[in-house]
C-alpha cells in the first residue's frame, strides 16, 4: 500500500507539473497563479502545495525535468572509445533531438520568452546556471583534444569552447523565436560539424 501511495503521490506531482508547462506557457510565469494550475490539473491549490512550497519551487521542478547534462548526452550516443571531437558532436546531436520534443521545446520557450524576473524567480540567473554548466562539460572535452593533439595548434581549448557555446546559444534563441522556421536538429548538425572541422588539426594545411 505505501509503495502504491508513492507512485499516486508521483503521479500528481508530474500531472502538475503538467499543467504548469501547460499555463506557463500559454499566460506567461508572472500571470499564472497556483490556482490556474491546479484547475488545469484538475485538483485543489492545497495539491500544489503538498508537492510545492511555492511557484517558484514549481518553475524549477519544471525546468528540471528538461536539463540535459551534456555528459549525460554523450553517454546517450557516443561509444566509449569515442574522441572528444566526436563525443562534443554526438552529445550536441543527441542535445538537438532532445530540445525538438515538446516538452524541452514549451519548457525552454518558456523560460526565454515567457518568464520575468520576479519575487524569487530569475529567468536570467536559471539560463546563466545551465550555460555554464554546458560550458564547463565542453571545456573538459576541448582540454582532452588539446591533450590528444586533435586541436589545431593555435587553437586555445578555452577560446574553442566560448565560441562553440556562442554557436549553440545562438542557434537555440534564433529557433526558439519561430521553431517553425528551421530544423534544429538539421542546422544544428551543419553548424557543429563545421565548427569542429575548423577546430580540427586534421582541417589545417601542412
Amino acid at each position: 500500500m505505501a509503495r502504491r501511495t508513492k507512485a499516486e503521490a508521483e503521479a500528481t506531482r508530474e500531472a502538475l507539473l503538467d499543467a504548469a508547462e501547460e499555463v506557463f506557457f500559454e499566460k506567461g510565469v508572472a500571470c499564472t497563479s497556483l490556482e490556474q494550475i491546479a484547475r488545469q490539473a484538475g485538483m485543489t491549490r492545497g495539491a500544489v502545495y503538498w508537492h510545492f512550497r511555492n511557484k517558484a519551487d514549481l518553475f524549477r521542478a519544471m525546468l528540471d525535468r528538461v536539463r540535459m547534462p551534456f555528459e549525460e548526452l554523450v553517454a546517450e550516443t557516443a561509444p566509449s572509445d569515442a574522441s572528444p571531437l566526436e563525443a562534443i558532436r554526438l552529445g550536441c546531436r543527441q542535445g538537438f533531438r532532445r530540445m525538438e520534443q515538446p516538452r524541452h521545446r514549451r519548457v525552454h520557450a518558456t523560460l526565454l520568452h515567457r518568464c520575468e524576473f520576479f519575487s524569487d524567480i530569475d529567468p536570467q540567473a536559471m539560463e546563466a546556471e545551465m550555460a555554464n554548466e554546458c560550458l564547463g562539460a565542453l571545456l573538459i572535452y576541448l582540454n582532452n583534444a588539446r591533450d590528444q593533439g586533435l586541436l589545431r595548434d593555435d587553437l586555445d581549448p578555452d577560446v574553442a569552447t566560448r565560441l562553440l557555446q556562442a554557436t549553440l546559444s545562438g542557434l537555440f534563441h534564433d529557433w526558439l523565436r519561430d521553431t517553425e522556421a528551421f530544423s534544429l536538429y538539421e542546422r544544428g548538425t551543419q553548424l557543429v560539424d563545421t565548427q569542429l572541422r575548423l577546430f580540427s588539426r586534421d582541417n589545417t594545411s601542412g
